[in-house]
């Protein structure tokens, strides 16, 4: 669903308990992450974690790649400058 919106990601398939594959996570420096656990598909909905404990909450999939496309407008503009 995410590649609609040209966002790439690595699903941790693991065969790990989740706050296992959330500090692996922090520990790689990976930028989001998406967790979707059985509460999350049944609202159809994702929890968003950003690099560094920000925890950004649930939101759909369509509101996530609006804020990652906000988030790298605002990056571009500050090199276009």
């Amino acid at each position: 669903m995410l590649e609609n919106y040209e966002i790439r990601g690595l699903v941790d398939d693991r065969n790990e308990k989740t706050g296992r594959k959330i500090r692996d996570a922090e520990m790689k420096k990976i930028p989001y992450m998406i967790i979707v656990g059985e509460q999350e598909e049944a609202e159809n909905m994702i929890s968003v974690r950003k690099h560094g404990g920000e925890d950004l909450g649930k939101m759909t999939v369509e509101a996530f790649s609006s804020h990652i496309k906000k988030e790298i407008e605002s990056t571009l503009q500050q090199f276009n400058v």
